[in-house]
C-alpha cells in the first residue's frame, strides 16, 4: 500500500513539473510521409461501467440492433387487454463475465494491444459493488485486464480522498456494513487499482498539483503510446461541493494541450485522449407504422448508426459538448476517447489541422467495446493518422464469453453481501401496494416519486427537481409489513426488500420541461404508453408521481380528456419550465412516452435504489398516504 501510494505521487509531481515546462502549444499534425517500419496497435476500449458486474437488466442491459421498428403486442394477464407499441430490435449485453471474455476474444492476434476507459468505471453502481465501495469492481477491472482510464464525474461520488484509496488500496473503518456498506468484506484485503486512474484536470487549488497522474505512457517494444486522461470541467457542479473541497477542475483543451509538450519531450508524439464527455447521436429512425400503430419520427438508432461513413454529422451538435473539445484539441493528438453521455458512436471530427480523428464512445455499462485499430510509424514514433479505424462491437452474452475469474469475483460478493441486504432501513405501518386508485395512483407509486424528488444527487447547478415522474413497471413488486426470510419483525424493512421493489439499477435523471410538455406526456399514458396508438381502449400506463403535483381526467364519452393540472396547488403554466426527475428508462422515452425524449439540460444523478434506500430511512416509521394526486372524474 505505501508503495503504491509513492508511485502515485511520485507520476502527479512528475507530470506537473512536465506540464509547467511546456505550457506553449506547440504541437503538430501527426500524418508523416513517407512510413517507415511499421507495427499495428489495437485499443479496446469502454466507458461508464458504472459497477455493472452482474448483467444489467431491463433497457439498462440491452441494444439497439436495428433501425427497424415493429409493431409489437403485449397482453396484461389481468384484463386481457392488448397494448402495442413500435419496438426496436434489441439484443441482451453487458455483465463483467461477458466483458471480460470479448475483450479476451478480441485481443486474439494482436501482440499489441491495449485496454482502455473513459471514466465513470464506478460510483452510481448496483449493489454487489456499492456495497462493498466499490471494490468489487476494481477487483474485476484488474482481472479483466484494464490498462488505463480517465476518471470521470461519478468517482467523486465518495469524495475525491475515497478516489485515492481505490487507485492506492487499504480498508476503510467503516464499522462492517454501517450505511450498508462494508469495506474489506469478511477480511479481505484490497490492493486497489492495478491500473492508473488519470485526471489531468483534477488539481489542489493550494498547489496546482493533480490529484492523480495526468499521463501514463505504453511502450509497445519501442512504440510509445501516451494517454491523457480527464473529467468533465463542470463536474463541480454535478457533485456534492464536501467531496472536493480544495480542488480545481481545470478547461479541458486547455490541460491536455499543455500537457502535449510535456509527452514530446519523453519522446512520446503518439497520444489518445481519454476524457469524460461525450456526444449524442441524432435520434433519425422512423416507423412506418402498423395495424394498431401509427408512424413515429425521431426514434433511437441502432448502436453503429451515428456518424455513417465516419462523419461528425451524425451527433446532435446542441446536446454534444464534445465536438468543441475535440475541434480545439492540439493536432498532435491522434484518438479521442469519450464518454459521459452512455451513448455509442464511433464518429471522425476533424481537428485543428484539418484533418479527421476518430472519436468513439462505447454506450454504457459494459454492453460495447470500442475496437481501434492504427499503424504505429517506428521512424517518426507517431500513429499514421489515415490509418486510424474503430467500430463498436456488442457484448453479447454466449456461454462461451463468459470469464470464469469473473464469475468467481461475483459469486464472492454475493455471498458477502448478506449482512448488507438483511440491514433494516426503517419500518412501515402497513403494507404499501401498487393497488391504485380509480385514477391510476398507488400509494407505493407514490411512495417511490416521493423519493426520486427528495435525491440531492439530480440536483445540478443549484437547480433542485420540483415533479417526479416513476413507470408503474418498474415497481416489481410490493412492500409488505409481513417480516422477511431474514427474520426481522414485521413492518421493518431490510435492504433487500427495497431493492426487490425496485431491481433494475436505473439512473435517475433530472430535466427540464415546458407545461405544455407535460400535459403532452400525461396525455400519452393514456394510450397504454403509446403516443400514436389510435387504441383508445388500451390499458393507460399511468406515471406515478410525486406530493405537490395533481391533475384530473376523465373519459365518460370513451376519449379521455386532461383537466386541471396543478404544483403546490397552481395551475403549471404552458410556456413555464419546471425541472422534473425520472429514471433512465423514460427518460429515454420508454414505455411509449416519447414526449420526454424532448426534455433539455439532462442529468445523471445516482440509482433510483439508492434514493428509495435513503428515504425509507429518513422517513421511519412511513406510514402510506391517501391517493389523492390522481383522480379521475
Amino acid at each position: 500500500m505505501t508503495s503504491s501510494r509513492t508511485r502515485r505521487i511520485s507520476s502527479v509531481v512528475a507530470v506537473a513539473a512536465l506540464a509547467a515546462t511546456g505550457a506553449a502549444f506547440t504541437g503538430g499534425t501527426s500524418s508523416a510521409a513517407p512510413n517507415g517500419p511499421t507495427i499495428d496497435i489495437q485499443l479496446l476500449s469502454f466507458n461508464d461501467f458504472h459497477g455493472n458486474l452482474e448483467p444489467p437488466a431491463g433497457s439498462s442491459g440491452r441494444i439497439i440492433t436495428s433501425d427497424t421498428y415493429t409493431e409489437v403486442g403485449t397482453t396484461n394477464p389481468n384484463t386481457g387487454v392488448t397494448t402495442y407499441a413500435a419496438t426496436p430490435q434489441t439484443v441482451n449485453a453487458g455483465g463483467v463475465e461477458y466483458l471480460a471474455g470479448h475483450l479476451k476474444a478480441l485481443r486474439a492476434g494482436h501482440p499489441y494491444t491495449a485496454t482502455v476507459a473513459a471514466g465513470d468505471i464506478v460510483g452510481a453502481s448496483p449493489l454487489l459493488s456499492a456495497a462493498f465501495h466499490d471494490e468489487p469492481s476494481i477487483e474485476a477491472m484488474n482481472s479483466l485486464g484494464l490498462d488505463v482510464t480517465a476518471v470521470g464525474n461519478h468517482e467523486f461520488d465518495e469524495g475525491y480522498k475515497e478516489l485515492q484509496r481505490l487507485a492506492d488500496g487499504g480498508c476503510l473503518p467503516d464499522g462492517n456494513g454501517a450505511a450498508n456498506q462494508d469495506s474489506c468484506p469478511g477480511g479481505k484485503t484490497f490492493t486497489g487499482a492495478n491500473f492508473p486512474i488519470l485526471a489531468a484536470n483534477v488539481k489542489y487549488k493550494a498547489t496546482g498539483q493533480t490529484i492523480l497522474p495526468a499521463t501514463w505512457v505504453k511502450n509497445f517494444k519501442g512504440a510509445k503510446v501516451g494517454f491523457i486522461g480527464m473529467t468533465l470541467k463542470d463536474t463541480p457542479n454535478i457533485v456534492t461541493a464536501s467531496g472536493i473541497e480544495g480542488l480545481e477542475f481545470t478547461d479541458e483543451v486547455e490541460t491536455a494541450n499543455a500537457l502535449v509538450p510535456g509527452l514530446e519531450a519523453q519522446g512520446v508524439k503518439a497520444i489518445v485522449v481519454l476524457i469524460h464527455q461525450g456526444g449524442v447521436p441524432a435520434r433519425t429512425a422512423t416507423y412506418p407504422g402498423g395495424p394498431n400503430t401509427k408512424p413515429a419520427t425521431g426514434l433511437e438508432n441502432k448502436y453503429d448508426s451515428a456518424c455513417p461513413a465516419g462523419t461528425s454529422n451524425g451527433l446532435n451538435a446542441a446536446a454534444s459538448p464534445i465536438i468543441p473539445i475535440a475541434e480545439r484539441l492540439s493536432p498532435q493528438i491522434d484518438v479521442i476517447v469519450s464518454g459521459h453521455t452512455h451513448t455509442p458512436y464511433v464518429c471522425s471530427i476533424p481537428d485543428p489541422a484539418g484533418q479527421p480523428r476518430l472519436v468513439t464512445s462505447a454506450s454504457s455499462f459494459g454492453r460495447l467495446v470500442t475496437e481501434t485499430n492504427l499503424t504505429f510509424d517506428r521512424r517518426t514514433q507517431d500513429i499514421v493518422r489515415s490509418s486510424v479505424a474503430g467500430s463498436n462491437v456488442v457484448v453479447t452474452r454466449e456461454p462461451q464469453f463468459k470469464d470464469a475469474a469473473q464469475t468467481k469475483i461475483i459469486t464472492d460478493y454475493k455471498q458477502l453481501i448478506a449482512p448488507v441486504a438483511s440491514r433494516i432501513l426503517g419500518t412501515i405501518t402497513g403494507d404499501i401496494t401498487t393497488s391504485s386508485n380509480a385514477g391510476g395512483e398507488s400509494k407505493l407509486g407514490d411512495l417511490i416519486a416521493d423519493a426520486q424528488l427528495a435525491d440531492p444527487s439530480v440536483v445540478t447547478n443549484g437547480d433542485v427537481p420540483t415533479i417526479a415522474f416513476m413507470n408503474p413497471g418498474g415497481i416489481r413488486t410490493n412492500l409488505t409489513y409481513a417480516n422477511s426470510p431474514w427474520g426481522e419483525a414485521p413492518g421493518a424493512v431490510t435492504y433487500e426488500e427495497a431493492f426487490t421493489v425496485q431491481p433494475f439499477n436505473n439512473y435517475l435523471v433530472s430535466m427540464t420541461l415546458t407545461g405544455a410538455q407535460i400535459k403532452e406526456i400525461l396525455k400519452e399514458q393514456w394510450n397504454g404508453g403509446v403516443k400514436s396508438s389510435p387504441n383508445s381502449t388500451a390499458r393507460p400506463v399511468i406515471l406515478q408521481v410525486s406530493k405537490g403535483f395533481a391533475y384530473s381526467y376523465s373519459d365518460a364519452t370513451g376519449s379521455r380528456v386532461l383537466g386541471p393540472v396543478t404544483l403546490n396547488g397552481n395551475p403549471i403554466s404552458d410556456t413555464a419550465s419546471y425541472r422534473i426527475v425520472t429514471n433512465n428508462f423514460v427518460a429515454d422515452g420508454g414505455d411509449g412516452l416519447p414526449g420526454f425524449r424532448d426534455g433539455t439540460g439532462r442529468f445523471f444523478g445516482g440509482l433510483d435504489i439508492d434514493a428509495f434506500a435513503n428515504y425509507l430511512q429518513a422517513n421511519s416509521p412511513y406510514s402510506p398516504v391517501a391517493e389523492t394526486r390522481i383522480t379521475k372524474n
